[in-house]
């Protein structure tokens, strides 16, 4: 620093020096990066098992068959070796319009998947990945742009044909000449009246069939099960059994009645062309999002130390046209964030019926024993080896009527029949047999479906849901009679929550009802706010609710949501739930039977415009469970200005002092019940509720 002369005056006061050896330490750090790589190849693309996807679908008009191919689309295109994966559109409409949309779809393929991996986009639904994320993806490369206006004319001109033929509502001639299939349908009497209809479309054993770059493309099945006036058909329990089977079963656990012969009554249809290890089965609507699904739910399969007591993987249900508030509360984040995954310190959750990877063994119901181990890299023996047209003959046996009868389908193997929620009875029934589950919410949602747009929709979904849940519990598959001794006192108590829905709605009667006719008698029911035990209501009220709203916000949601998801809970509870106790009660004095509502998965334009603006659809027709809610809704406002009148008057000894809850009751469901009131006398429009039919 000091004088040293001019030179020392340009010395750098740092100096930065190649290190020496950097060509040897580069070359030693590629060939690593090259082994990992190698490391990778080796465990994933041999090892991994094979796997089966069955996309069910129940009714063409309800489920538009554009809607079941994309849904299809989208798993065809995981990212997983596509000879190791088999999908299945399970067709219980029977509708020849599903089938040719599958045709359609297959042909489509051959492009779409071979573009999806290319560019590894996502979602790989083509209407959703056009709809949302195309232009943004499309815009940063101009080689994407290009392939995806190609791909999308491809996309829109296969829409158009398969809706033409949809609003047609039957496939012209010079079509059905074109594939030999469509003559399963000269014999077809009605949907519910029909043989067995199977058509592998595309054969994955068959090296030949290739997609646009030269790639193997997965096999694709079309089926129809067989159905028959006579013959139950059990709904989607049904259809699935139909598929599920095993053809290599060790462990001897049932006798058929068929020669004692077990691998006859466990040969099924998808047993019998592919036989995967693991099993998926979503609902037409629920879209695959993530194309690594399928791997992430093999890490827990595979896992060396636990993944063998594992029967199934659930992916929560997420939807992709939820409101920004939410306004009939279908997000169920309570459920999905809170619920299902506190259940996996109990055993696991419990198996909702989409979005969920089974082991095929436990599915076909083998019990599990310490120290059992299943090598999911050896593909399980016994795959056929018959031509196509063979296959197709032989395997149309497997799904007709009277395959089942004599056997323990629909009891002790598959999903369980006789219950309006098969997929939780079965996953019971599972983890009764001392398998674990899992649930998983990775950060990028797996599976994409539609939500309820209508009231009417909602409520009739939960109906669904409540009475077959309600069911579970008054029946020999109890969680604590079924479940004592075979699962944790905690999975049990997670099993009541829901088992529990239903009978919730006769409280909630009485505090909609009893309340507000004594406000109006100038009756008190609760302690005067002068009083000791006053405390207690008010710390329940508060704490309660202060912390329900602050879960609810924390989880992102908004204060007008929370408000909205208050809303949807007592309308489901006092209609959805109401008859789900009624029917339940029928069922056991056997005065009906349990049903299978199909949730409608498409709106009229005007329905949808009003659900995006969060405007409640009543619809113009007054059913039971709407005419409840009108009926409540008017006896609370008509209860609460009388109360509030004779309190006023000094009618009422004490006034608000003594009577503070109970028009604090009867005024939040005044407030909740706001949409009602203008649907019933300010709304023009068709979503209104009609007062002449009240």
């Amino acid at each position: 620093m000091g004088g040293g002369g001019e030179e020392d005056e340009h010395l750098p006061l740092f100096e930065t020096k190649a290190m020496k050896g950097r060509l040897v330490y580069r070359v030693f750090s590629v060939t690593i990066f090259i082994g990992i790589c190698l490391i990778l190849a080796y465990r994933y693309k041999d090892e991994l098992p094979c796997v089966d996807i069955f996309v069910c679908t129940a009714d063409p008009k309800i489920e538009p068959p554009i809607l079941a191919i994309n849904t299809v689309l989208s798993v065809m295109a995981y990212n997983y070796p596509p000879e190791k994966l088999s999908v299945y559109l399970s067709d219980d409409g029977g509708s020849d319009l599903t089938f040719y949309a599958l045709l359609k779809a297959s042909v489509f393929s051959k492009q779409w998947i071979p573009f999806c991996k290319k560019f590894n986009i996502e979602p790989r639904s083509p209407a959703a990945y056009f709809s949302t994320t195309e232009s943004k993806c499309a815009s940063l490369d101009p080689v994407l742009s290009q392939e995806s206006a190609a791909i999308k004319k491809l996309y829109k001109a296969m829409e158009d044909q398969i809706e033409t033929a949809t609003k047609l509502g039957h496939i012209p001639e010079d079509i059905q000449t074109k594939h030999t299939g469509f003559s399963e349908w000269a014999s077809v009497t009605s949907q519910r009246d029909h043989q067995s209809i199977l058509q592998i479309i595309i054969d994955g054993r068959d090296s030949n069939t290739v997609d646009a770059d030269g790639c193997a493309l997965p096999t694709l099945v079309y089926l129809s099960r067989e159905k028959r006036p006579n013959h139950p058909h059990y709904f989607k329990a049904g259809a699935m059994n139909a598929l599920v089977g095993i053809l290599d079963f060790l462990y001897l656990q049932f006798q058929s009645a068929r020669n004692n012969q077990l691998s006859v009554v466990q040969l099924r249809v998808s047993s019998k062309i592919s036989n995967g290890q693991i099993i998926l089965n979503v609902d037409c609507d629920m879209y695959s999002n993530n194309s690594d699904a399928v791997k992430d739910a093999l890490c827990f399969f595979m896992d060396e130390q636990k993944g063998n007591e594992i029967a199934y993987v659930q992916f929560p249900q997420n939807f992709n046209n939820i409101t920004k508030n939410d306004i009939y509360g279908s997000k169920i984040d309570v459920i999905t964030k809170v619920e299902l995954p506190g259940c996996d310190g109990h055993g696991g959750p419990l198996y909702i019926g989409t979005g969920c990877f089974h082991r095929r063994e436990s599915l076909c119901g083998k019990k599990y024993e310490t120290g059992y181990k299943f090598d999911m890299k050896k593909r399980i023996e016994g795959k056929v080896k018959e031509s196509v047209n063979e296959l197709e003959e032989t395997s149309k046996v497997l799904a007709n009527c009277s395959y089942e009868e004599g056997t323990q389908w629909g009891k002790e193997m598959g999903l369980k029949y006789g219950c309006p929620v098969e997929d939780v009875i079965t996953g019971l029934s599972i983890q009764c047999r001392g398998w674990k589950s899992i649930f998983f919410c990775p950060e990028r949602a797996a599976f994409l479906g539609i939500a309820p747009t209508t009231l009417a929709q909602m409520l009739v979904q939960h109906k669904r849901w409540a009475e077959g849940d309600f069911q579970i519990l008054l029946s020999k598959y109890c969680p604590f009679i079924m479940g004592h001794g075979r699962i944790s006192l905690g999975l049990q108590m997670g099993y009541s929550i829901y088992c529990l829905w239903a009978p919730n709605c006769l409280p909630t009667l009485c505090y909609l009802i009893l309340p507000p006719l004594y406000l109006l008698k100038g009756i008190a029911l609760f302690p005067k706010i002068t009083s000791p035990w006053f405390i207690p209501y008010a710390f329940v009220i508060v704490a309660a609710n202060a912390y329900y709203l602050a879960e609810f916000m924390w989880r992102g949601g908004t204060l007008k949501g929370w408000w909205n998801d208050q809303r949807a809970w007592m309308f489901k509870r006092t209609t959805s739930y109401l008859f789900a106790v009624i029917d339940t009660s029928f069922n056991l004095l056997g005065l009906s039977s349990s049903g299978f509502d199909v949730t409608a998965k498409v709106s009229e334009q005007d329905v949808s415009e009003r659900y995006e603006k969060e405007i409640m659809e009543f619809g113009s027709s007054l059913s039971g469970m709407l005419t409840i809610i009108a009926t409540l809704a008017l006896l609370n406002l008509f209860c609460l200005v009388g109360g509030l009148k004779r309190i006023t008057l000094n009618l009422v000894d004490s006034g608000f002092e003594t009577m503070f809850l109970q028009v604090l009751v009867c005024g939040t469901a005044v407030a909740i019940n706001l949409p009602v009131y203008q649907a019933l006398f300010f709304r023009k429009d068709k979503g209104r509720l009609p007062i002449s039919g009240l």
